[in-house]
Order: structure tokens, then sequence, then C-alpha cells
């Protein structure tokens, strides 16, 4: 399961919003000089807002600023990632192999692989869609940390 540290800044019902900062690895890159990703970790780093869903505890065990450790199991990644990257580029190489068997013109070949690429992106859109609410796909709380509130009448005493 990937892991990533985040801080609660809203609660609902069912689910809570959380906040994450992207950090980077690129300080044990040894490419880092040559990486566009450690040009872009180098300017300031932005929040992403999740919404997380609430294992079987109650929505009233959290609070807001609470750190929590939010996961999301390792398959879910590969596997949406194979399908963002090469559902659109097969579909653009097979659009582009048919019109160039059969058709065999240059300007036909090169817009049928830009009507490929497009009808993946199409393809991933719906897929995003279709499973957005899907519990299988959406990250949950895995660790938290424990706010100890304190009774200022008992530290009097």
């Amino acid at each position: 399961m990937l892991k990533e540290q985040a801080r609660i800044v809203a609660i609902d019902n069912e689910a809570v919003w959380v906040e994450t900062i992207q950090l980077s690895t690129c300080g044990s890159c040894a490419a880092k000089k040559g990486c566009g990703q450690s040009l872009l970790a180098s300017m300031e780093a932005k929040p992403n807002y999740l919404r997380v869903l609430l294992p079987a505890g109650d929505a009233n065990d959290y609070q807001l600023d609470q750190s929590v450790t939010i996961g999301l199991p390792e398959n879910i990644v590969v596997n949406t990632s194979l399908l963002l990257y090469l559902l659109p580029l097969c579909l653009m190489l097979a659009t582009s192999a048919f019109a160039h068997s059969y058709y065999a013109s240059e300007s036909l070949t090169i817009a049928m692989a830009v009507v490929g690429l497009f009808l993946g992106g199409m393809a991933i859109r719906f897929y995003s869609y279709k499973y957005r609410y899907d519990p299988r796909f959406q990250p949950v709380i895995v660790d938290r940390e424990e706010i100890i509130i304190f009774n200022e009448n008992a530290l009097r005493a």
C-alpha cells in the first residue's frame, strides 16, 4: 500500500477532505540535474486536496488539522497507470495502422493517429467518470495521530 501523510481540512459524514503536500525525492536521485521533475520540485510545493473515505469509525473521531496517514493499494496505482498511458497509445497506433494499410495516404494516417489518441483520451475520461466514487479506487485512512484534549480544570488541581 502506498502511504502519504496528510492533514484534515474538512469533515463530512462519510469522508474527510485532506491536504497533502507533494514532497520530492529528487535529493536522492542521481539524475537530478538532467530531470524536469527536479526543476518542478524546486519551485514552491502546492498542496493537493483529496476526498478520503472514513474507515468503519465515526466522523466524530476526527478533528480539523489532525494528522493522518492515507493509503492507496499499489495494484490500483499500477493498473490505472497502465490504462492511462497504454490505452491512448495503443488506439493511436491501431487507427494509424488501419488508415495506412487501407488508404496509404500519409496525411490520412497522421489524422487517424490524432483521432485514435483523442478516442483514447475520451475512453480514459469515461473510465474515470464512471469509477470516481467506487470505494475500491478511493484512498483510505490507514493511521491517525491521536489528539489529546486537556481539561484546564484538571491541570489546576
